[in-house]
């Protein structure tokens, strides 16, 4: 398994963390390997790492438990010899609407402690695929907001968002992050 580039999905891991708000980021990647039927998943880097049958990428999944992600990410990063700005990291994001999606590269960790992690270990210069998960409403509720599971109403836009997510992988493949945003865009319509 070699790469030139590293999809991350942040989330914890165990059974009972499986289905929560804070792990769609999971949810992406797992999505994203079933698209292009990768090979089972296996353990390196304190994560779940899988490859594509096709590509020269790897999906991971840290196993680290969200607030040190970045042990796992900076282990494949040094192996690999991957550049921060080819690393893609799929996270949950408390400040975007449900459903919202947003890309940018660099910038602040918004109080997310898996990217505090990641900018820790390999710096600010990686590509942060925000997914919209919506807000409690209250700073209080937060902590039992992300690590509770997704509503059975949520799933009328969970699901098509993480079909969308995988669908359009060979835009993010490619780098045309503006393309990816908007195809993912015009598929909920």
């Amino acid at each position: 398994m070699s790469a030139s580039l590293l999809i991350v999905g942040l989330g914890n891991p165990g059974a009972e963390y499986a289905q929560s708000r804070h792990n769609i980021g999971f949810m992406a990647v797992d999505a994203a390997a079933a698209r292009c039927r990768a090979e089972a998943w296996k353990k390196k880097f304190k994560s779940l790492v899988t490859a594509p049958t096709k590509g020269d990428f790897l999906l991971m999944k840290p196993q680290t438990f969200m607030n040190n992600s970045g042990e796992a990410v900076g282990e494949a990063l040094r192996f690999h010899k991957i550049a921060p700005e080819k690393i893609i990291v799929f996270h949950d994001d408390l400040d975007l609407q449900p459903g919202q999606v947003k890309i940018k590269q660099g910038g602040g960790t918004g109080g997310h402690n898996g990217l505090k992690s990641v900018d820790a270990h390999i710096g600010p210069d990686y590509w942060r695929v925000r997914l919209g998960i919506g807000h409690p409403g209250l700073r209080e509720d937060v902590m039992n907001y992300v690590l509770s599971p997704f509503a059975k109403a949520d799933h009328v836009w969970l699901d098509p968002l993480l079909d969308s997510l995988a669908a359009e992988l060979d835009l993010l493949l490619e780098g045309n992050m503006a393309g990816y945003l908007n195809r993912i865009a015009h598929r909920k319509e």
